[in-house]
């Protein structure tokens, strides 16, 4: 059996994907303690663990090394200090159990911004620890959620490194989309009424949208990041990206404009595509952000199914 370790694992997106192709994880670390509640509650795991003081001794020997490592250092949403920033530097300490443990392969995922962080070059600096000073080879492609079964537009870099140099890995061609936000919304919401201000900010810069007369009644237009200044909209039948921001308050969190209300953390999930069985305390500020800050699961099933299958050739037997 395929064996595999979860770092900086949030509420668990990378281990439903990998368990849904009969891989097995055998540690998880994560830091955040609201994080590690929700994710106890799922997988009877308690994943608190911090990495940048884990010793590669204490990890049992495994496969295959999964990390959503943390995006903020690199997101446009955020100062974008990379390796300035203390999380930044936490790509060091994959390096650093990769090292000590030499799994079989790696799947690593981050915001798209790490691709062009710094001209570039904190990107060059990964690829070059990953290929020169670790000696793996590298697969690396920026994937969005609404290709891959899901509708949400969420861009991410997912880089795949194998020990071998002879592996046959190829990222997934596209797929055409068969559900929409309708098919993700929930018939009868409960509490999900945003404030009058918001309301207000909302119809304000609709109506001086440029195509407002013919989205204004578009059953399924959205509104989010809404400000006294601005609101961004949606009418193409996807969510935004949910993001981490969504924790912080409820203009973050999209808006469906005709019943004027917020998505719920169980749509969330579903844009996301977590399972209808999946826990998360329903609609709190700490559970948007959990949701904002995990992986699409539908993208990483298939890129975990083509690495198990990568590893499957003679040369691993």
């Amino acid at each position: 059996m395929i064996t595999f370790i979860d770092l900086f694992s949030g509420i668990g997106g990378f281990r439903l994907a990998f368990e849904s192709v009969g891989a097995k994880c055998l540690f998880s670390a994560e830091i955040d303690k609201h994080a590690c509640h929700t994710y106890k509650i799922n997988f009877e795991d308690d994943p608190y663990c911090d990495v940048s003081q884990l010793n590669p001794v204490d990890i049992p020997d495994f496969d295959i090394l999964c990390a959503g490592f943390p995006c903020q250092p690199f997101s446009i949403a955020g100062k974008r200090k990379g390796f300035g920033d203390t999380r930044g530097t936490l790509f060091f300490d994959i390096e650093r159990i990769i090292r000590a443990k030499q799994p079989k392969a790696f799947i690593l995922e981050n915001v798209k911004g790490l691709v062009n962080h710094d001209q570039g070059n904190t990107f060059k600096v990964i690829v070059e620890t990953l290929e020169k000073k670790l000696d793996y080879q590298l697969f690396y492609q920026v994937l969005n959620s609404k290709d891959y079964g899901l509708p949400q537009n969420r861009e991410r870099i997912y880089i795949v490194g194998f020990k071998e140099h002879d592996v046959k890995f190829i990222f997934p061609k596209k797929q055409v989309l068969q559900i929409d936000l309708s098919d993700i919304k929930e018939p009868d919401p409960k509490n999900q009424e945003i404030s009058k201000l918001a309301i207000s900010h909302i119809w304000k810069h609709l109506k001086n949208h440029k195509q407002y007369e013919n989205i204004y009644n578009h059953p399924l237009l959205l509104a989010y990041e809404i400000r006294k200044s601005r609101a961004s909209f949606r009418f193409d039948n996807l969510s935004p990206c949910l993001t981490a921001k969504m924790g912080t308050g409820g203009n973050n969190v999209p808006i469906f404009v005709q019943e004027m209300r917020k998505f719920t953390t169980r749509e969330c999930l579903r844009i996301q595509g977590f399972p209808e069985s999946f826990w998360i305390e329903p609609n709190k500020s700490q559970s948007y952000k959990q949701i904002g800050n995990s992986i699409s699961v539908p993208v990483v099933k298939i890129l975990a199914k083509r690495v198990i299958q990568s590893l499957s050739l003679p040369n691993f037997r």
